[in-house]
């Protein structure tokens, strides 16, 4: 974190217009602009590097349940002398891990405070954590003097956390300040999901023709379907479109490289294995020769590959890679693959089948029969 001796500084704090809000118009403006980032129920509020407790009591006078953390013992004694008969609780403790022993919040406010901490990324992923589902994350930052995080890095850290994002610029408001200022200063308001959404791995599956023909790898060393046949395959990964991850998988693990005229989508699944989540998979059909001959690239994970009728493909293979293949054969081209927990993971001739076809819908203003 940024060395400021904190405890020096709580003596003269509340002398900053917006730190001590003395004069009523500045009080009247952050009051304002609170009233909107809370809650208009009673909520419990965490407020993070609380200071003096400012923006504490403001809560507090709208009715919240405040629990402040600051880890200045002498910023601590002066919030609680300003927000007693609040009920509010001020806590000695780093803002980066709050002492508040596995609670959780429906909102977690921090003025000022992001910029001194080494990782922001990380101390965001932590405070999020502590908010309740549809809870939100009201910060307060800027860039003074060349000092501080800019806009732009505390939205992006918070797309992949928050259900949205709000980005309000705060520089244009004399009254929060005291003053005109000219350099950049915000708040970003950042609300979590009422419900957690329903998030899927997304594999990704190469069908290699050779006439009649279909590539297989059998699986070793992975701790998963070991000894089994299946497709090349692998997940998608951060930033990659489907299409893209396929190219790749295939490079590593078979050192094919078709280019991406050459990838025809040949069917897509929702799977569920075993005992296991949801994922999606989206099977791409190339020819051989296009990208080059296939070979061995993960001996460490493949103990060999083989070619196969499509018409006769063998048993011991992964039972969701068969389905996928039998619907392929078939011409079916949407799929939903469900195993009980109770299934196994390898294709069985005599077992349940659990594949279900989609069928898609016919020409634009038609329903297929």
């Amino acid at each position: 974190m940024t060395s400021i001796d904190w405890n020096a500084e709580a003596g003269t704090f509340d002398q900053e217009p917006d730190h001590g809000l003395l004069d009523p118009a500045v009080r009247a403006a952050w009051d304002g602009r609170l009233g909107g980032w809370l809650p208009r129920e009673p909520a419990d509020v965490l407020d993070l590097g609380c200071g003096t407790g400012s923006l504490a009591l403001l809560a507090a006078e709208r009715g919240h349940r405040v629990t402040g953390v600051d880890l200045s013992p002498r910023m601590v004694e002066l919030a609680r002398r300003k927000l007693a008969g609040t009920g509010a609780d001020v806590l000695v403790g780093d803002v980066q891990a709050p002492p508040v022993a596995g609670r959780t919040f429906d909102v977690v406010l921090a003025r000022h405070v992001l910029w001194v901490v080494d990782d922001p990324e990380a101390v965001l992923r932590q405070w999020v954590s502590l908010l309740r589902p549809g809870g939100r994350l009201v910060l307060v930052e800027g860039v003074w003097a060349g000092t501080g995080l800019p806009a732009t890095r505390v939205v992006r850290a918070l797309g992949p956390l928050a259900e949205r994002v709000h980005h309000e610029p705060l520089s244009d408001d004399p009254a929060l300040w005291g003053r005109a200022v000219d350099d950049e200063r915000y708040a970003v308001v950042a609300r979590t999901a009422a419900t957690p959404r329903h998030r899927e791995v997304v594999d990704v599956h190469l069908i290699l023709r050779r006439g009649d023909e279909v590539l297989l790898a059998r699986r070793a060393g992975t701790g998963y379907a070991d000894g089994l046949l299946n497709g090349p395959s692998g997940h998608v990964e951060d930033g990659e479109d489907v299409r893209t991850a396929m190219i790749r998988e295939a490079a590593e693990e078979i050192g094919v490289e078709p280019d991406p005229e050459d990838v025809r989508v040949a069917l897509v699944m929702q799977h569920r294995g075993p005992g296991g989540n949801p994922r999606i998979g989206w099977f791409f059909e190339v020819a051989y020769g296009k990208g080059g001959e296939p070979y061995n690239r993960e001996p460490d994970k493949c103990s060999g590959l083989s070619w196969h009728p499509l018409d006769d493909l063998p048993d011991d293979m992964v039972a969701y890679c068969r389905a996928a293949l039998d619907a392929y054969r078939a011409g079916e081209r949407f799929l939903v693959h469900w195993h009980e927990d109770d299934d196994p993971v390898a294709y069985r001739p005599e077992g349940a089948r659990r594949a279900v076809h989609l069928p898609p819908s016919g020409p634009w203003g038609t329903i297929a029969g």
